[in-house]
C-alpha cells in the first residue's frame, strides 16, 4: 500500500507540475491537498512517509481521531477543513485545523470570530461559493460572495485568504473556475481552491493555487473507521 500511494503521488504531482508549467506558472504554483478523508491513520501515514504535508478532512471529528498523534510526529503536517462546517464544531475546528476552506453563511462567520477572539488562534479562512448556485449545495451564491466577503473581512475580520468552490458534477467545470477566479480577483484574493481528482489540470490554467484530490492518491472512497490504523 505504501508504494502504491507513493506511486500515485509521484504522478499526481507530475501532472500538477506539467499542468502549471502548460499556463506559464510556475512548476510549484500550485499545492496539493490530500483529501484523506474516509482512510484510515495508516494510509495518512503512508502518504507523509512519502512526502505528502497538506490533506484535507471532511469532518473534524474524523480528523480529530487521525491527526492529534500525526502532528505529534509531523510537525509540519497542515490540516485543511474541506467539508461543511457545523456551528456547534467551531470550537473543534479552529483549535485543530489550519485552513478552514468553507465559510459559507453568515451564522458561521459571525461564529468563527467569536472564536477566534476567545481562542487566540486564527486558521486562514477560505469562502465557498456556490458557482453553480445548487440548491442542495452549500456555499454562497455569486451575487452575494461580494457583499459577503467584505463583510467577513472588515466587519468580522476573519482572515480572509481566498475563494473554494465545487462545480456542479455534470456540467463543464471550466466557467465555474473562471468565475472563481473573477470574483478573487475583484477582492485581491491569492487564494483559490479549486479542482479535483478529475479536473484538476483544468483547475491549474484557470488560476488554482491549490487543487484537491483524494481518490488519484488513495483509490476508491471506504467507510471511515476510528479503529483502523
Amino acid at each position: 500500500m505504501e508504494e502504491a500511494i507513493a506511486a500515485n503521488l509521484k504522478g499526481v504531482r507530475s501532472r500538477i507540475e506539467a499542468a502549471a508549467r502548460g499556463a506559464g506558472r510556475p512548476a510549484d504554483a500550485v499545492t496539493l491537498v490530500a483529501v484523506s478523508k474516509t482512510n484510515p491513520q495508516s494510509i495518512v501515514r503512508a502518504a507523509l512517509a512519502a512526502g505528502q504535508r497538506v490533506f484535507g478532512e471532511n469532518r473534524v471529528q474524523e480528523a480529530l481521531e487521525k491527526f492529534p498523534e500525526l502532528r505529534n510526529e509531523f510537525p509540519d503536517l497542515a490540516l485543511h477543513l474541506i467539508g461543511p462546517l457545523q456551528t456547534n464544531k467551531v470550537k473543534e475546528a479552529v483549535a485543530h485545523f489550519d485552513v478552514i476552506e468553507t465559510v459559507d453563511r453568515l451564522r458561521l462567520a459571525e461564529a468563527l470570530a467569536r472564536e477566534m477572539e476567545r481562542a487566540g488562534r486564527r486558521p486562514s479562512c477560505l469562502i465557498e461559493v456556490n458557482t453553480g448556485e445548487e440548491p442542495q449545495k452549500a456555499g454562497v451564491f455569486p451575487a452575494e460572495a461580494d457583499d459577503f466577503i467584505t463583510d467577513c473581512r472588515n466587519r468580522l475580520g476573519l482572515p480572509i485568504e481566498g475563494l473554494m468552490c465545487i462545480p456542479p458534477h455534470d456540467e463543464e467545470p471550466a466557467p465555474h473556475f473562471a468565475l472563481l477566479r473573477e470574483i478573487a480577483r475583484r477582492h485581491d484574493l491569492a487564494v483559490r481552491s479549486m479542482g479535483m481528482s478529475a479536473d484538476f489540470e483544468t483547475a491549474i490554467r484557470f488560476g488554482a493555487t491549490h487543487v484537491r484530490v483524494g481518490t488519484a492518491i488513495f483509490g476508491a472512497r471506504r467507510p471511515f473507521s476510528a479503529a483502523a490504523k
